[in-house]
This record gives structure tokens, C-alpha cells and sequence, in this order.
């Protein structure tokens, strides 16, 4: 079963070129990593009136998806983005689920 998960994050419009910038720049550990823990079709969308960005990502497993917030890279790639975003204490970013409400294929 194909699981899409869907975010809203908060970053504000003032920085969105740099949050982009930094997302063209993507560190090959955080692609590889993205792989490693089963996601693809991940997308990020952009929502600068509302101060947010949408992340869209397509996994099969759940559970090994969620393991990756454990990987340092993704510690570490948290602490960079921090510096263009809000995050939690551990950086991670300040982010709200959003429930999927109607899908058609």
C-alpha cells in the first residue's frame, strides 16, 4: 500500500528564495538517504503568502520512513535549514500533518 505524505511547514516568505536555494543545493546524503528510507515522488510546494511550504512524499513503509528523522544527516541538514526556518529544540522542522480529504488515481 502506497502511503502520500503530506505536510505544511512553517517557513516564512522572507527567506523562501533561501530555502529554495538551499533545497537546489540538496546534499547527495539527504537524496540518498530520502531513497534509503523508501520515499519518492517527494516534492516540496510553496506557499509564501500563508508563510508555509507543502511537502508531498509517496512510501510504502511508514515505519521506515519515520526511522530516518534517527539519521544524523537528517540531524544535521535540520541544524542548516534551522537557520531559515522555525524549528522544535532538535530542530526539526515545525511541521502539521495534513490529512488527505479525497484522492482519485
Amino acid at each position: 500500500m502506497t502511503h502520500r505524505i503530506v505536510n505544511s511547514l512553517v517557513v516564512p516568505a522572507a527567506h523562501l528564495d533561501e530555502y529554495r536555494r538551499r533545497h537546489d543545493l540538496l546534499w547527495p546524503e539527504i537524496r540518498a538517504g530520502i531513497t534509503a528510507q523508501g520515499g519518492r515522488n517527494f516534492s516540496i510546494f510553496a506557499a509564501p503568502e500563508l508563510d508555509r511550504v507543502i511537502t508531498y512524499v509517496e512510501v510504502e513503509d511508514l515505519g521506515r520512513w519515520h526511522a530516518g528523522a534517527a539519521d544524523e544527516a537528517t540531524r544535521r541538514w535540520w541544524r542548516h535549514m534551522a537557520e531559515v526556518m522555525p524549528t522544535h529544540p532538535d530542530h526539526s522542522p515545525l511541521a502539521v500533518p495534513l490529512p488527505e480529504v479525497f484522492h482519485q488515481d
